[in-house]
């Protein structure tokens, strides 16, 4: 079963890594190795990308490892994938699109990221390094039912803790917290200066309980077990 590149109408700029294609009015993926055989078209309805980079000014900065990119905060995904001879239908489904640009991963970092009915988040901290100093870095955006809450050291916002599946983000009188409900996840290879010889762990789907908080009120709660998240502090 092969993908038919031609279901999806292919759109400049796009990324081909093989015999499989990636843009941004979908994917066609066509992957075979010893364990994996997996084909396959999925087209994206409209993306909603941000009005304004979620890195701020500091994506201009030429000394960053890492350069992180939202896409997309949510959108539709249609299509059929056949994996290892199962067929999986995507029918109104949810997407989400982010990226990273540069040789390395952070030393530390955290993140995570979730699709819900009302809307979208993700959230993200990491040490930063600036020559021989390092600075804790925060962004996080949450959409929900139209309206959005963004928090970013570019606007004060401070990582408060990163310890053990626990995230806690402030920004003036917000606080965003990301607890996860479990173990850390599966290995997986990260870059060390353009090598991957780095591995990290990352739960793509687990249980996690969200809050935002506003002067100690509850403006929004979520516990989900369709999360994704990593943390990469020492304990």
């Amino acid at each position: 079963m092969r993908a038919d590149r031609a279901a999806v109408s292919w759109a400049s700029p796009r990324a081909i890594l093989g015999e499989n294609l990636f843009c941004s009015r979908g994917v066609s993926l066509s992957v075979r190795s010893a364990h994996w055989n997996i084909q396959g078209v999925l087209r994206f309805g409209p993306l909603q990308p941000l009005h304004m980079p979620i890195m701020g000014p500091f994506a201009l900065l030429p000394f960053m490892e890492c350069s992180h990119r939202i896409a997309s905060m949510k959108h539709r995904v249609d299509g059929i994938l056949f994996v290892n001879g199962k067929r999986i239908r995507f029918e109104n489904a949810e997407g989400y699109i982010e990226g990273d640009r540069g040789r390395s991963f952070p030393r530390e970092y955290a993140w995570s990221q979730c699709l819900f009915p009302e809307g979208s988040l993700m959230l993200a901290a990491a040490r930063v390094p600036v020559g021989p100093i390092a600075f804790p870095g925060v962004i996080a955006l949450l959409k929900i039912r139209g309206r959005e809450y963004r928090f970013a050291s570019y606007l004060g916002a401070r990582l408060v803790s990163a310890r053990g599946g626990w995230m806690e983000i402030r920004q003036r009188n917000l606080v965003l917290t990301a607890e996860r409900i479990g173990q850390a996840g599966q290995p997986l290879n990260a870059p060390v200066c353009g090598a991957m010889t780095r591995t990290i762990h990352e739960n793509l789907c687990c249980p996690v309980r969200y809050q935002l908080r506003k002067d100690g009120s509850i403006l929004w709660k979520l516990e989900t077990d369709r999360a994704s998240f990593e943390l990469e502090y020492p304990c």
